[in-house]
């Protein structure tokens, strides 16, 4: 059925965004952190997107639906989103002098973390976005399902 396929779409775009977020979260929480387990400052984490393209053009799906083959015989996955990676920003880490920090290099400089407020807030209302693009998508096929199933009555 073309819905549970819609609503699976929906589902790995809000899964995917809900990561996003849980990653961003990750990054403003450690934007003071000078001391990792693998040594140095926290790196900005960042989610690797990637479609998942499963569905036929809309050439090949209308000619199955003339023949009368609806379903998804082919063997077809759904589309959607998932993330692929999660990636590490290699931008370099900010400097600040303190010498008395036990952080402190030979020359007094403290490394911080490549971590960008500014940055982590657009991101997040982005990702805050798209999430509610999806539960709006989502709302419109319940409501369409809904309604069909009242013409059924």
């Amino acid at each position: 059925m073309a819905f549970v396929s819609t609503i699976n779409i929906l589902g790995s775009g809000m899964t995917a965004q809900q990561l996003r977020l849980d990653i961003i979260s990750e990054n403003v929480t450690n934007m003071n952190t000078t001391r990792t387990e693998a040594g140095g400052p926290y790196r900005r984490k960042v989610a690797v997107f990637q479609a998942v393209d499963g569905r036929d053009s809309f050439r090949n799906v209308l000619a199955r639906t003339r023949s009368g083959l609806v379903s998804n015989a082919q063997g077809n996955t759904t589309g959607g989103v998932q993330v692929v990676d999660i990636w590490e920003d290699t931008t370099d880490f900010k400097l600040k002098y303190d010498p008395s920090d036990p952080d402190a290099n030979d020359e007094g400089y403290v490394e911080l973390p490549n971590v960008d407020l500014v940055k982590e807030v657009a991101d997040a209302m982005a990702a805050s976005q798209a999430y509610s693009a999806n539960v709006t998508a989502f709302n419109v096929i319940k409501n369409v399902i809904s309604t069909g199933l009242e013409i059924g009555r």
